[in-house]
């Protein structure tokens, strides 16, 4: 097959302050295709100091401007280029506001669903954006019915499903991980030191953390909390953190380097994931990597990345004490703690990005190939 021409939309690229792990896996899996001679433009939104056009891991990121601007220009300029015919097959990244491309498009589109909002957007931004993004996703039933879906999760096909997508057009493909550099040694003793990485948003709810770990104080006089990631939430939990007693052994380190975050997860007894919703739960396979369980609510997308009772442990619920009731085996740091980070290391091998792009290419030809315009071969 010659090489494609991919579109892919997306409002944010790497280089965006706020990119997350939509973002990684993104950039990830097209550069894998472009380094394998495939031509991957990404049209993103602009943000302060970024300029219009840029290159990263051989994707070329056009950015189309402010927030408002992208959306509002986006269809416009996708519809022209499909009727030039400059690309094979646009790639419309579900994460944030869909864009409803393939009314427009001309051309083959394949959907790359990481998550839905649905009502969890009314915990993360204010109630009249979060209820344009729930309207907007009502339509996607009607606007993406003759679509092929890939969903990064189980759990996110499940919503696709229930909101009215086929099951045979939605294929589901795990993302993959960054191999830490770091070895780590399952068996070696961990400190009582509790991690959370992330962004900070509202809709994370890291405030269960902070109330699990105070709770443990009592038993775990040593125990420290590590959270690592900044965000909108960060003073709303830094004097929670203070109200709770916890200032002189809570650290919040903002961003980091991928080295130090692996350093620091590395040394915890476990990370904790209290998020209402997420697509998979990316930072719980990195977190395995580093031979670290993970105590996470049983949420959509958490539970495909953590094997309840195996690498780590998943809460129905919001009630701190039973985190803290999950969290107390892992850190008394005993072979029912050491046994639960050799599965997560064993379980976080299978997560490989090669394999993921992989997958995504063979989706992108299968949604070309069911086009009725087709690409020539």
């Amino acid at each position: 097959m010659k090489a494609l021409r991919i579109l892919v939309l997306n409002e944010r690229d790497g280089d965006h302050p706020k990119a997350g792990g939509a973002e990684i896996h993104v950039e990830r899996l097209f550069g894998r295709l472009a380094a394998r001679g495939h031509r991957v433009v990404l049209r993103s939104a602009g943000f302060r100091g970024g300029s219009i056009r840029a290159t990263r891991e051989g994707i070329e990121i056009v950015r189309d401007g402010p927030l408002a601007a992208y959306y509002a220009r986006l269809p416009l300029r996708v519809a022209a280029a499909g009727r030039r015919g400059e690309f094979d097959v646009v790639v419309e990244c579900l994460n944030k506001l869909p864009f409803y491309s393939p009314l427009y498009a001309g051309t083959p589109v394949l959907a790359l669903c990481h998550h839905l909002f649905g009502e969890v957007a009314f915990d993360q931004v204010p109630w009249p954006i979060a209820a344009a993004v729930v309207a907007a996703e009502r339509g996607i039933p009607w606007a993406y019915h003759d679509v092929d879906f890939l969903a990064i999760s189980q759990s996110s096909r499940d919503d696709l499903v229930a909101r009215g997508i086929r099951p045979e057009r939605i294929r589901v493909s795990a993302p993959g991980i960054d191999r830490p550099a770091l070895v780590v040694d399952p068996d070696a003793p961990r400190r009582p030191v509790l991690a959370y990485v992330g962004r900070l948003e509202a809709y994370k709810h890291v405030e269960i953390l902070l109330e699990a770990a105070a709770r443990l104080v009592p038993l775990f006089p040593g125990l420290e909390v590590l959270v690592i990631g900044r965000g909108a939430d960060q003073p709303r939990l830094v004097d929670l953190a203070r109200q709770l007693g916890l200032e002189a052994r809570t650290r919040f380190t903002g961003f980091v380097p991928d080295a130090e975050r692996d350093r620091l997860l590395a040394s915890a007894a476990a990370c904790v994931f209290p998020s209402l919703k997420e697509g998979f739960g990316l930072t719980v396979i990195e977190a395995n990597a580093l031979a670290t369980p993970v105590v996470a609510r049983d949420a959509p997308g958490l539970r495909d990345s953590i094997r309840d009772g195996e690498t780590g442990w998943l809460v129905a619920g919001v009630d701190p004490a039973d985190y803290a009731r999950a969290l107390a085996p892992l850190l008394e740091d005993g072979d029912e703690a050491r046994a639960m980070r050799r599965r997560a290391l064993a379980w976080s091998a299978g997560f490989d990005w090669d394999r993921a792009a992989d997958e995504l290419l063979e989706a992108i030809e299968a949604a070309i190939a069911r086009a009725p315009w087709g690409v020539d071969r």
